[in-house]
């Protein structure tokens, strides 16, 4: 029991902050402090991840329930839907080689799988992309919602360590519709803006968006 109380007090701090932002400003969402500019990081642990899950999943209960349109965007499952779009043979390919070149040196193996999966993820067109035509879609449907819409982008420690976060921001820049769109960060804070996805990659500071909490 001691132990899970930290876990839950850090994600229910992010996610109240985020949530006061959205909702209790009389001119709609202020999650940034440019009106065009409508992106947020929400930073947790990793080892925090389900406890962040259940505090997210109360607030999207409690904004559908005040009539807000939320879409939830699982990264995971986007780079599976890619994996899973190759040709048949070609998952069996990369693994047999991936585990040829471990088994001489583990480093080998893992900068082998990076070559294969970087190219399916990153630029304007990887996931961003994918990403990107989720949320127009959704927008779409809802086109004079934009202050009672939000968009959270999560599960992103399934792509540990192939893919940074930051490029994805910067990849929907311009492309959402200007509705709220926060990004779920498992890693570690280090200053001000600078991130380290999973509290292990050199840490990023290639950030606009205000880092909650």
């Amino acid at each position: 029991m001691t132990g899970t109380l930290p876990l839950f007090s850090q994600a229910h701090e992010a996610i109240a902050a985020l949530r006061r932002d959205l909702i209790d400003p009389e001119d709609g969402p202020r999650i940034s402090t440019m009106r065009n500019y409508r992106f947020a990081i929400v930073q947790y642990s990793p080892e925090h991840e389900y406890a962040m899950r259940a505090e997210v999943q109360r607030l999207v209960s409690e904004l559908e329930a005040r009539r807000w349109f939320v879409l939830t965007i699982d990264l995971q499952k986007l780079l599976l839907a890619r994996i899973r779009s190759q040709p048949d043979d070609w998952q069996e390919k990369v693994i047999a080689m991936e585990s040829r070149m471990a088994e001489r040196q583990l480093d080998r193996g893992l900068n082998y799988l990076k070559s294969k999966l970087l190219p399916l993820v990153e630029g304007p067109e990887g996931l961003a992309g994918d990403c990107r035509r989720l949320i127009q879609d959704f927008v779409q449907k809802h086109p004079d919602k934009a202050d009672q819409t939000l968009v959270l982008i999560g599960r992103a420690g399934g792509l540990y360590p192939f893919f940074r976060s930051s490029a994805l921001l910067r990849h929907l820049d311009g492309q959402t519709g200007n509705v709220p769109v926060v990004l779920l960060y498992p890693g570690t804070k280090q200053g001000p803006t600078s991130l380290s996805f999973m509290g292990v990659l050199s840490p990023d500071s290639d950030y606009r968006p205000r880092i909650y909490p």
